[in-house]
């Protein structure tokens, strides 16, 4: 049998209401002991790492989670991590970029009712995320969520109360699961050594442009950013409200030294700032780099990724269109 660490770090899954609202109280072993079925799957440990509601998850913690794979790397075949389901998208990404090359499956699940309630989906994902953990073709960071293995780069929470939370944003799921079998649509390969990093940069600022939106913001954020996620309308552009005040302050920006990065606040299909004049021009004229179809999850924290690794704009712009662990979708 396969062995298998479970990294608790809190959420929906864990918690219970102590009369101001659900919080995350239950351990890793309570987890493990409303679950008795995965000593069947596996020979697992456990391990509380934290005990967070996942919107107080930050680039620490992904740092704490990442440090945590790799001093068990060695002694076991695979990772189970479970976490709350608000920003389990952005943690599935940062660990991607912090672990890559990985032939053992670092798995990411949680719930949306608590695993202590009588009907709930958590006991099921738990069982899952084991279930593909503990398989001999399984690699590679993903979520399992309601029956389903996604590629941690691609996962993105949809629905904010549903059992199906979670979809793979323009790419297959790597698998399902059903009646506690693995079906794979997608057989996965790893080649190379597994690298472990360990820095994640800050100042990453995401701006969701609406209409109307005023230029002067761009001077408000320098203080505090050195990169901007810039969400732009269907397939991108730049507004143009009858003057070039957007174009002036990007190219200001740009030539600061800080680095924008274009994308689209439309879930699925990505930008193509080639289409219309108001990506186009932005573009070419700019050379501003676009996103495709890569989630917002992805394109935040692999900046802050290559942020914590470098400073220098020409080698933020090699790395960022650098495909990792199938993120970058053109």
């Amino acid at each position: 049998m396969k062995h298998i660490l479970m990294i608790a770090t809190g959420g929906t899954i864990a918690s219970r209401d102590a009369g101001e609202g659900l919080t995350p109280q239950l351990s890793s072993d309570d987890l493990m002991a409303l679950v008795p079925e995965l000593r069947e799957i596996c020979h697992a440990d456990t391990v509380q790492l934290m005990n967070l509601d996942s919107t107080n998850i930050s680039a620490d913690q992904w740092l704490q989670m990442a440090e945590c794979i790799q001093i068990n790397y060695d002694r076991y075949d695979g990772f189970v991590l479970t976490h709350g389901t608000d920003t389990m998208a952005y943690t599935a990404a940062a660990l991607s970029y912090l672990i890559q090359n990985n032939e053992k499956p670092v798995v990411i699940t949680g719930a949306q009712q608590s695993i202590s309630n009588r009907d709930t989906d958590a006991r099921e994902n738990l069982r899952d995320a084991f279930l593909y953990a503990a398989d001999d073709q399984a690699c590679g960071v993903h979520v399992v969520f309601d029956h389903r293995v996604i590629l941690g780069t691609r996962a993105r929470k949809m629905r904010t109360k549903s059992y199906r939370a979670f979809e793979s944003v323009d790419y297959p799921e790597t698998a399902i699961i059903r009646n506690k079998r693995l079906v794979y649509y997608i057989q996965e390969q790893v080649r190379g050594e597994t690298i472990f990093h360990d820095a994640m940069g800050s100042g990453v600022f995401v701006w969701k442009l609406v209409p109307g939106s005023d230029a002067k913001i761009f001077e408000a954020l320098k203080p505090h950013c050195r990169a901007l996620v810039l969400e732009s309308f269907g397939v991108g552009g730049l507004p143009q409200y009858g003057d070039a005040k957007f174009f002036d302050a990007v190219r200001d920006w740009i030539a600061s030294g800080r680095v924008i990065v274009m994308t689209t606040q439309v879930p699925f299909e990505g930008s193509d700032m080639e289409v219309y004049q108001v990506g186009q021009r932005a573009k070419r004229e700019l050379g501003l780099i676009e996103a495709y179809g890569m989630t917002t999850e992805a394109v935040v924290t692999k900046l802050m990724w290559i942020l914590g690794q470098t400073e220098d704009r020409e080698r933020i712009r090699e790395l960022f269109i650098t495909p990792i662990q199938k993120d970058q979708i053109y």
